[in-house]
């Protein structure tokens, strides 16, 4: 069976520049690697040729964040829903351009109108992600949805929502699970076995089940050696990656001996 891919998700520097970002690349100990389309870290043609260089010279494989901060696929609003999705879709061309391996992205979240409109925003979240699959198609781009936490009024949170997502949707669209979002709902183990079939990629930071502080690994509550075994049993061999905002080179090397 492959061995767990341990990899490095760059949110732990989304304050710094694009400079700095580069700089870091420069010294990373991984071979995969998530950027962040988002804040000082954008994506865009010139940037992503000097991403592509750095890929080639330190042998990175990269995966892409779709931007997230304002972005809500499921706004009951038509001049703003074409808005965010021109605007992902130009994220998913720098991630086909960067020869991304994926693209992850959230669901839509509830509005200040839901209560007048019951259902709307699940529909709406539902066609849009049914318009991301085509524009992934079209892209040559492999996506994926990113289980997210409580408190946020995100449509889909928990394994109920997402296992009625997925009877509707009745398409091949795989999982990010986001470990620290699921232990936060206290269903780490749930995800795991009811999606066994749709996981392809993994975050790891650490939290005590309050809220998302992306600690190091070991930090917080979570119990890793049972995820490591959770995701062995299903016989998961893709990427895990390291999400924390503090501790990262810590993280890391505890990930490599918890699942290696």
């Amino acid at each position: 069976m492959s061995k767990i891919k341990i990899g490095l998700s760059m949110l732990f520097c989304l304050s710094e520049s694009f400079t700095s970002l580069l700089k870091r690349l420069e010294n990373v100990n991984v071979h995969y690697v998530e950027i962040l389309d988002e804040g000082s870290h954008t994506l865009d043609g010139k940037r992503v040729k000097k991403l592509r260089k750095i890929a080639e010279a330190r042998n990175i494989e990269f995966m892409v964040h779709s931007p997230f901060a304002d972005i809500n696929i499921a706004t009951p609003s038509p001049v703003l829903q074409r808005t965010i999705l021109k605007r992902l879709e130009k994220s998913m061309l720098h991630a086909s351009q960067l020869q991304s391996r994926l693209w992850v992205f959230h669901p839509g979240l509830r509005s200040a109108v839901t209560s007048f409109y019951p259902g709307s925003d699940w529909r709406l979240n539902m066609d849009a992600v049914r318009q991301l699959l085509k524009i992934a198609e079209k892209h040559g781009v492999k996506i994926a949805i990113e289980n997210v936490p409580a408190p946020f009024p995100f449509v889909l949170k928990d394994v109920e929502d997402f296992s009625r997502f997925y009877d509707e949707l009745n398409d091949d669209l795989s999982l990010t699970l986001d470990v620290g979002h699921a232990h936060q709902n206290q269903q780490v183990q749930a995800f795991i076995t009811q999606f066994s079939d749709k996981i392809v990629h993994v975050h790891a930071s650490d939290n005590k089940g309050n809220y998302d502080a992306h600690l190091g690994i070991g930090y917080g509550t979570i119990n890793w050696t049972n995820v490591a075994k959770a995701l062995k049993r299903i016989g998961y061999s893709g990427t895990v990656m390291v999400e924390s905002v503090r501790d990262v080179e810590e993280s890391l090397q505890k990930l490599h001996e918890i699942f290696h």
